[in-house]
Parts: structure tokens; C-alpha cells; sequence
């Protein structure tokens, strides 16, 4: 009986005084193992009388849960020591400088860029920016913009259709962000001034296309709301995005299903020696499309086109990126090259401020 306590003793130092997980492993095979004390112990019980093997199996068990609990106690300790020593041992310093500067820092895309940049702009007007889902319906996407079954507008956009659903309504993917003013005209009462950034879709791809691009719209609804207002907007715009008070707009008459009257709107620029300027030179290049939003498109929205007019505009964000940016190549904004990025992207704690010129 004595040896069994001393024994016990003796296997809880073991494994109180254990600092490693092998010391700890050790501890178990001498008292648990299939060679260690307990389980010779455990063997002798056949030999004693049933009363005393009773008393001794009642107290080899309550050893055998004693150390068992104490084991784990310990592995757990040295598991979270474990754990602790690898966080000291492997803590950085924030603060700290990098060893080659801003080279190793993450840049801000290009697109995300140029998209803070306008919205920033519009912020500034009194615009807020509205959102909606890239899978759109037949009606939001086609129909309430004045482009019914057969009009040939629908000939204009290469659309991804997705399969009919059990209903038979086929969905797409949107063509445009002009949805989003649809859904905005129909979910709140005019007045609105919203603008509308995000995804789009066309089955398109060369220098200046891909399948999946970038636009923003913006809309505005109010009572004796006219043509010189839409220019003024879009005359601050340029000025303010492009960073240059020389900036000079033409608008050119075009057709669009959902305006009337529509416009494109050009600003000039100078193409010299290989380079684009723009506010420079009497050449003209195109941005977007403008116009007086069609009264057809009021009446799907439920309104009153007798009480209510306004204006809507939308250009592609990565046609205008390239444009104030230098960038070539359309296709490069969706390849993920890092070497592309470092080159075009920007430093986020040196990103440009409107009005302040373009820092790298």
C-alpha cells in the first residue's frame, strides 16, 4: 500500500517538474504505460483476496484519474507556453520602417481609384451613390428604359443571357448600371440625385473592351430641370477630375432609347508627340453620353413626367482611367500582374488629392 502512494507521489513531481512535452510523455509511459507501475499494479489485483482486490482496484482507479487529470493539466500548460514563446519569438514592430520603403506596400487598384475620385466629386453636388445587382430582369434592364422587345437598341448591347427561369423570365447580366435609376425612380419619390457605380456586361473583347467593365451613371429628377443644368454638372466634373479649369466640352447630338434630347459629350485635347493632354490642343475625344431622361421612362417609373424632368449621363470608369492615367490597354486592369500594379496603382498613404496633382 505504501509503495502505491509513494509511487503515485513520485509520478506527480514527474510530471509537475516536466518542461518539455518528452519529459511529460516520459511520465506517462512510467505510470500509465503498458510497462509502467499502475499497469503492473493492475495486474496483481487476481491474486488478492476479494475484499482487499476491491479496496486496492478502488484505489489504483482513483490514482489512475488523479494522474490522468494532472496529465492533461500539464499538456495543456505546456501547449499554451508552447504557444506564447512562437508569439515573442515572432512579434514585428509595426512601427518599424520597411526595409525597402513604399516598394513593399499594397497598392489601391486603378479602377478603385478613379471610382473614389468621381464619387468624391459628386459628393461634393449633392449626389449620393445608389447600388443594385448585377443579374438583372428583362424589365429593369431593357423595358423600362424605353427598349422594348423589338426595338433595335436591343441590337446595340451584346448581352449575356443566363438560362430561362421555371417561370420562363429570362434574366441577364446587366448591361449597364441604368437598372439602378429605375430601381431608385420606383422605390422613393422624386426629387433624386444619385450616382451609380459598378459592374457591367457585354460579350466584347479587344484594346478598349472586355466582357466584364466598369460604369457610373448619374440621375437627377426635379421640377424645371433643363439642359444647361446637365452641362453645368458635367463641366464641373471634368474640371475637377481632370484637375485643369481649361477643359472645353462639345455635345454632339446622338440617340439613346432612354433620353430625349441625347448628347455625347466630347472634351478637347492634344495629341502630340505620341502623348494625350487633355485641356490642350483642339483635337476631341469622347467621354459619355448625356441626356434629358424620356418620359416613357418617368411613366414605368410612376412618374409624372407633366411634374417632373431631369437629366441622366453615364461613362465607362476604366475608358476614363486610361484617359487621365496613361494606361494603354483595357485588358490589363483584369490580368492581377503584380508588375502592372506596382507601375499604375496607387501607394495608400500617398493616394492623389483632387486639385493637388498626381503623386506616386
Amino acid at each position: 500500500m505504501t509503495d502505491i502512494v509513494a509511487q503515485a507521489q513520485a509520478s506527480e513531481r514527474a510530471i509537475a517538474q516536466a518542461e518539455k512535452p518528452e519529459a511529460l510523455e516520459q511520465a506517462r509511459l512510467d505510470a500509465l504505460g503498458k510497462k509502467g507501475w499502475l499497469s503492473a499494479a493492475l495486474k496483481e489485483l487476481g491474486g488478492l483476496e476479494p475484499e482487499a482486490r476491491k479496496q486496492r482496484a478502488a484505489q489504483l482507479n482513483e490514482i489512475k484519474d488523479r494522474l490522468s487529470g494532472a496529465l492533461d493539466a500539464k499538456r495543456g500548460a505546456l501547449e499554451d507556453a508552447a504557444i506564447n514563446a512562437r508569439l515573442a519569438a515572432e512579434k514585428q514592430d509595426m512601427t518599424l520602417p520597411l526595409l525597402d520603403g513604399a516598394e513593399n506596400l499594397g497598392r489601391i487598384h486603378p479602377i478603385g481609384q478613379v471610382i473614389d475620385e468621381i464619387t468624391e466629386i459628386f459628393a461634393a453636388m449633392g449626389f449620393t451613390i445608389a447600388e443594385g445587382p448585377d443579374i438583372e430582369d428583362d424589365f429593369h434592364n431593357f423595358t423600362a428604359l424605353n427598349i422594348p422587345p423589338a426595338h433595335p437598341a436591343r441590337q446595340m448591347q451584346d448581352t449575356f443571357y443566363l438560362p430561362p427561369r421555371e417561370d420562363g423570365e429570362q434574366m441577364v447580366l446587366r448591361t449597364h448600371t441604368s437598372p439602378v435609376q429605375i430601381r431608385t425612380m420606383r422605390s422613393a419619390q422624386p426629387p433624386h440625385r444619385i450616382v451609380v457605380p459598378g459592374r457591367t456586361y457585354r460579350s466584347d473583347y479587344d484594346m478598349t473592351h472586355t466582357p466584364m467593365f466598369h460604369q457610373i451613371e448619374g440621375l437627377v429628377i426635379d421640377r424645371n430641370i433643363h439642359m444647361g443644368h446637365l452641362k453645368g454638372v458635367l463641366v464641373e466634373f471634368c474640371k475637377a477630375f481632370f484637375e485643369t479649369d481649361k477643359v472645353k466640352m462639345r455635345f454632339r447630338p446622338s440617340y439613346f432609347p432612354f433620353t430625349e434630347p441625347s448628347a455625347e459629350v466630347d472634351i478637347n485635347c492634344s495629341r502630340e508627340g505620341g502623348v494625350l493632354r487633355v485641356g490642350e490642343g483642339d483635337d476631341w475625344l469622347e467621354i459619355l453620353g448625356s441626356g434629358m431622361v424620356h418620359r416613357k421612362v418617368l411613366e414605368h417609373c410612376g412618374v409624372d413626367p407633366n411634374e417632373w424632368q431631369g437629366f441622366a449621363w453615364g461613362m465607362g470608369i476604366d475608358r476614363i482611367a486610361m484617359l487621365k492615367y496613361g494606361i494603354p490597354d483595357l485588358r490589363a486592369f483584369f490580368d492581377a500582374d503584380l508588375r502592372w500594379l506596382k507601375h499604375y496603382g496607387f501607394v495608400p498613404l500617398d493616394i492623389p488629392t483632387l486639385g493637388q496633382g498626381v503623386a506616386r
